[in-house]
């Protein structure tokens, strides 16, 4: 088949071009983070040996240059090789069309934190209440409009609560919301966190470091009662987070990241424990028959 044939409706602005890289510059307000974790390593060896196979998606930018809108690990990548260009379809649209576009491409990340799915769902339901998306989509089972959140829902596969949860999480301040991504802090009384005020959030944080302890679902949800309440002050949130049963001192926890580099991948958790129990049981015979040499 001929190229002719295989372009002819392809609009130029969606043919791949090459893009010096300097060219290129992230999406403003863009929720993903790009960092060099072993994921970009991979990347980065990919790159290294087949070239950006996949190219990225960009729209001019009045102020000169391209605004990626999908490829920004890509672009990170190919930076750390050392390519001077890109390629890159060039696509001209509105910022509605920007963001949703940019979303729904990262979305497919294999790994996404609560954080940027939080700014992400925001992001994209702004952009789709702004484009009207309630006005000119209807139900044809049933022939009601429906609201943009249920569409969403529906693009996403996710439950119209779920989102406005993950939406929720926006409202907190950056040191609690590092700590949901951390798993510090779990989802559900991140949610009931967030509806505290900035500044309770604040004397949370004080509260916290005063019992050494992060708050649990039925702890949060009482803290959330408290604000709503106007009786939320740091004294009765360290009463409630003092509250928290420390764990004994002479317990040791290890992360299961810390130990799987020493056993085959197709170990579980289980299975790691186990070893290092007859490993511990082990060293434990051979000090002995030293002692009694």
């Amino acid at each position: 088949m001929s190229n002719d044939v295989e372009n002819k409706d392809t609009p130029t602005q969606e043919q791949v071009q090459q893009i010096p890289i300097t060219e290129l510059h992230p999406f403003e307000g863009h929720p993903f983070r790009v960092v060099d974790d072993e994921a970009m390593t991979r990347t980065v060896e990919s790159i290294s040996q087949f070239g950006v196979i996949s190219p990225l998606l960009a729209r001019p930018d009045p102020d000169g240059g391209y605004e990626i809108i999908s490829g920004h690990r890509r672009c990170h990548a190919a930076e750390l090789v050392g390519l001077e260009t890109l390629p890159v379809i060039v696509r001209e649209m509105d910022d509605d069309e920007a963001i949703i576009a940019m979303i729904d491409s990262n979305l497919q990340r294999e790994t996404i934190l609560p954080s940027e799915r939080a700014w992400a769902y925001k992001m994209k339901l702004d952009a789709m209440k702004h484009q009207g998306a309630r006005t000119d989509l209807t139900s044809s089972q049933v022939g009601t409009k429906l609201r943009t959140d249920q569409l969403m829902a529906k693009e996403l596969g996710e439950s119209r609560n779920q989102i406005q949860r993950y939406i929720r999480l926006t409202n907190l301040i950056p040191e609690l919301m590092n700590m949901v991504d951390e798993k510090k802090i779990a989802f559900n009384p991140a949610v009931e966190l967030s509806y505290l005020s900035r500044e309770e959030q604040s004397q949370l944080l004080e509260a916290m470091d005063y019992a050494q302890a992060t708050p649990s679902l039925s702890q949060a949800q009482r803290l959330k009662k408290q604000s709503q309440e106007g009786t939320a002050t740091l004294d009765s949130m360290c009463e409630i987070m003092n509250e928290v049963k420390k764990e004994p001192t002479d317990r040791v926890i290890f992360q299961a990241d810390s130990l799987r580099k020493y056993f085959p991948k197709s170990y579980t958790n289980r299975q790691m424990e186990e070893t290092i129990i007859k490993l511990l049981e082990q060293w434990q015979k051979r000090r002995k028959r030293e002692q009694t040499r």
